[in-house]
């Protein structure tokens, strides 16, 4: 059912701290999934200014202590965790989950990689759709019945203007018999990500729970862009926002934190807005596949699937 967009007082140069002025989230719990460097530790850092009891989900603990000692340095929030999660291995995520105590009232699933060469997990899933989706999907299913005690979570999915490189391919995901291509893999780990915030809404919204998905914009300084070569932003014509970090923080802290994003889920944004229907050669927007009901419904038959074999 088509629906009015919705559009916030903020914009492409909005940062997180910014868009998170005035909330309050004083005895609420967050997990930030990448939380230890680019964007999930300045999503991280909006959440605890405002006074949530912030976990950074992290593979690497160490790097995970210094964002954390950063953190509580800028913001004074002696309120941060550090847990070690490797979304690519799913025993660790069932290891995260059954360490999880309280209710959850907001988890941002932030972390990923991007256009890496051909690698699998020991399942031998193809790593991206591993990592990116995989991993988060059995993260948000795991920690279900907490999201619910929270009576009102919010679940941000991190995906990407890449998602217009294409759909998720039911017939062959994990490239067994396709021939690999980085980017077409990177494009459908993303795609699944908006599609599990459509599917998640629908399924959960009873629960309290409402999930949406969102483009940060092109941020170079991350770690995530170390497999692929630099672009110059002066030269760039495709529609796509370059920002800082800072920048590209502020859609996740909106989605997570803002009282204009009350009621609201299933939904796709960039620069802190609702995304508009893509248009062929332009990197914006969003993809008539990527909120499709059906598609979402069968993503997420084929993810419970593959977790629980």
């Amino acid at each position: 059912m088509a629906h009015t967009l919705l559009t916030t007082p903020f914009g492409a140069e909005s940062t997180a701290l910014e868009v998170v002025n005035g909330v309050d989230l004083t005895g609420k719990h967050a997990i930030v999934t990448g939380g230890s460097s680019g964007l999930g530790v300045e999503t991280a850092r909006a959440l605890a200014s405002v006074g949530a009891d912030v976990t950074l989900a992290v593979r690497d603990t160490a790097a995970g202590e210094k964002a954390k000692s950063d953190i509580t340095a800028t913001t004074g929030n002696q309120n941060l965790h550090v847990a070690r999660l490797d979304l690519a291995d799913q025993e660790s995520v069932r290891q995260f989950v059954a360490a999880w105590q309280g209710p959850l009232h907001i988890l941002v699933n932030n972390a990923g990689v991007m256009a890496m060469p051909l690698n699998r997990t020991a399942q031998g899933w193809e790593m991206q759709f591993a990592t990116n989706h995989l991993g988060h999907f059995a993260l948000a299913v795991g920690l279900h019945d907490a999201l619910a005690r929270a009576h009102g979570a919010r679940i941000v999915a991190v995906s990407s203007v890449g998602h217009i490189g294409g759909n998720v391919d039911f017939g062959d995901i994990m490239f067994d018999r396709r021939p690999y291509n980085e980017w077409v893999a990177y494009g459908q780990s993303k795609t699944a990500n908006v599609l599990f915030a459509v599917e998640a809404t629908k399924r959960w919204a009873g629960d309290g729970i409402l999930a949406n998905a969102l483009n940060p914009g092109r941020i170079p300084s991350t770690g995530l862009m170390r497999h692929i070569p630099q672009v110059d932003a002066s030269t760039d014509s495709t529609g796509v926002s370059w920002k800082n970090e800072e920048q590209g923080a502020a859609t996740p802290a909106l989605l997570a934190a803002s009282p204009l994003l009350d009621g609201i889920g299933g939904r796709y944004f960039e620069d802190c807005n609702e995304a508009g229907p893509n248009e062929p050669g332009i990197r914006r927007g969003v993809a008539a596949y990527a909120l499709d009901e059906d598609n979402a419904a069968c993503l997420w038959q084929v993810s419970l699937d593959l977790i629980r074999t």
